[in-house]
């Protein structure tokens, strides 16, 4: 079984914002790495392990079908923080993706690029185990946990294909663009409602089933608590997606979601990335509403300076 090099400098550890590996790797400048999981202290593991056992029945509750399919698929060990090797090796015959390690934030064209690319990058840190409920930044049992178990179903994977299928349109069209203002006003705007449709499907969608609404979106497949509000807090607002809302609707991170979206299946998804892009074509994503999510210069240029050939 193949193993990564670590420097003999680098100390155990793999504690979201706590990991040495982490960091000189990124300044180092490598934003793929390979997992050292050799690095992987007991903590790590106990942090895994309690947030496995706490989410499976909550999972058995609230998640759709098709993720609990793709749990079962993983076959994930529920003691240990997984290996991605192992992860790939049960997840990609099914669907063709493979998680890929990254040492942190992804520029948007990069990570849409990897979906594109059947690729997921995937947080190999994981949060502390006393403050479970504390996620600061994305980490592996958000990826792998929440995330990657529907990449195991065909019709969600073809979406998420789609969904990078959309960037490449994107940074075609604003390459036409001469005017650099107009191209960086319109880029931006571009930007924002990917990222918005994204959060409000992707990460927090619900879809209808026979035995009503189930959860698919990673971030409530990931949340203790955010995936029993989801569905039982009537302090929630759940309503049909329709495009145009979901586009110029801005969302803040740091609570739970007030407004959710329905979709009725993956292929109804299917179809909403197919009219997301025909409204990129028509140039009416170029002037969505202001607000969150923020775009940032390192996500502008990975548009701008995209290979789309």
């Amino acid at each position: 079984m193949a193993r990564s090099s670590v420097p003999a400098a680098v100390q155990p550890g793999m504690t979201t914002t706590e990991a040495p590996f982490i960091e000189e790797a990124k300044r180092a400048g490598r934003l793929y790495v390979t997992q050292p999981y050799e690095l992987y202290s007991e903590e790590n593991h106990e942090s895994w392990r309690k947030l496995y056992a706490r989410m499976l029945p909550r999972w058995e509750r609230y998640a759709n079908p098709d993720f609990l399919r793709g749990i079962g698929s993983l076959c994930l060990d529920p003691e240990r923080v997984p290996r991605l090797e192992d992860v790939n090796r049960f997840l990609q015959p099914l669907t063709g993706f493979q998680a890929k390690a990254v040492s942190g934030y992804i520029p948007s064209f990069l990570f849409f690029d990897c979906l594109r690319n059947r690729e997921f990058p995937t947080t190999i840190t994981i949060r502390r185990s006393d403050r479970l409920d504390y996620l600061p930044e994305p980490d592996i049992f958000h990826d792998i946990a929440g995330h990657v178990p529907m990449h195991t179903d065909k019709h969600f994977a073809e979406t998420l294909v789609r969904f990078g299928e959309c960037a490449h349109t994107a940074a075609e069209l604003v390459s036409g663009i001469r005017d650099p203002e107009t191209q960086v006003h319109c880029l931006t705007s571009v930007i924002k409602a990917m990222a918005r449709f994204f959060w409000y499907t992707i990460e927090f969608g619900l879809m209808r089933s026979k035995d009503g609404l189930k959860v698919y979106g990673s971030g409530l497949l990931s949340s203790y608590g955010e995936i029993v509000h989801a569905i039982e807090s009537p302090e929630v607002q759940r309503f049909p997606i329709q495009l145009e809302w979901a586009i110029n609707q801005p969302f803040e991170i740091n609570h739970y979601q007030p407004l959710l979206f329905i979709v009725d299946s993956f292929d109804h998804l299917f179809s909403l990335v197919d009219q997301l892009e025909g409204w990129m074509k028509a140039g009416k994503l170029n002037n969505v509403a202001p607000g969150e999510p923020g775009v940032n210069e390192e996500d502008l240029k990975s548009f701008l300076h995209a290979e789309i050939g």
